[in-house]
């Protein structure tokens, strides 16, 4: 069974199902929806949990054992199994799959992964629990939704904002729920419910945002100016390695075949080498702006 972020709640108010198989590529969201369902089973009478982690040289036996060894006092058991690498190895797919014939009254088993390309989504022992339980794929929004989701989380805390303001905390938080998540708890606790200002905001909220040379290609490629700009910026604040910028630029450059960008790519190469003069970063905006021109034929 799939299930959707928005939907866990709801389906928290029921018995819990035997298993639940929680992945993505944003951690906060899994570590929240994990939270919710240990609640859960607490609140359900699962007094016991045992945590397990699969690293080097894991026994596959303790996931069995763990199941099996029920409380003294007779209670439900909660089984926590987090498997940090997402790939548990041809031993653990065999025994996963085993596992869940296993699955009885009396024990929940909740299995949390990373995030999951592809391939590893079709593999047997994700298909096997996926039939056996309940799935969660716990996504961060697409940049055009995390003011929107910022809106949601704050209203979990009876706040509002005008979209100005939404759009600003999510141009400094950037890539980072985790960093949205802390100030959206600031706002929480420095400004009682009710609507927050934009100069509220822009009083509390820190420039977070974490950026990386695959930021700024995805900028190019969407021919989205400001973003490539403001990515530019944190890179330059976090004085990133000109060499690594230069060639992420150069990369997009070469794939729309833009010779002009090509050639002052290799201006701002000779800058570096110190064989010119200029400032590089001036030169890096530059040619970013010129490879998010809108194409003309």
């Amino acid at each position: 069974m799939q299930l959707r972020p928005e939907q866990l709640a709801a389906h928290l108010d029921k018995p819990l199902a035997p298993l639940y198989l929680l992945h993505g590529d944003e951690p906060l969201l899994v570590i929240e929806a994990g939270d919710a369902i240990r609640a859960a089973a607490r609140k359900q009478g699962f007094e016991e949990r045992e945590v397990i982690v699969v690293g080097n040289h894991f026994k596959w036996d303790e996931l069995f054992l763990a199941a099996g060894n029920m409380s003294l006092f007779g209670g439900s058991k909660l089984v926590d199994l987090r498997i940090p690498s997402g790939k548990p190895g041809r031993d653990g797919s065999e025994a996963l799959q085993k596992y869940i014939k296993t699955l009885g009254h009396g024990v929940v088993t909740l299995i949390s992964l990373p995030e999951l390309d592809w391939q590893a989504k079709k593999a047997s022992w994700v298909t096997a629990l996926s039939n056996a339980g309940v799935v969660m794929e716990c996504n961060a929004p697409p940049l055009a939704r995390l003011p929107q989701w910022i809106a949601e989380r704050m209203k979990r805390n009876a706040q509002t904002a005008a979209r100005d303001a939404l759009d600003f905390i999510a141009a400094h938080v950037e890539g980072n729920l985790l960093a949205a998540h802390q100030e959206i708890q600031k706002l929480s606790l420095l400004y009682p419910a009710g609507e927050v200002s934009l100069a509220q905001i822009e009083a509390a909220v820190l420039n977070v945002a974490r950026y990386d040379v695959s930021d700024l290609r995805d900028a190019v490629k969407a021919r989205d100016t400001t973003r490539a700009a403001r990515t530019l910026e944190g890179l330059k604040a976090e004085d990133a390695a000109p060499p690594l910028v230069l060639w992420a630029l150069a990369t997009e450059a070469r794939a729309v075949a833009a010779r002009a960008a090509l050639l002052h790519a290799a201006k701002i190469d000779r800058m570096i080498k110190g064989l010119a003069s200029g400032d590089i970063w001036d030169e890096f905006l530059q040619l970013a702006l010129r490879l998010t021109q809108p194409r003309t034929r």
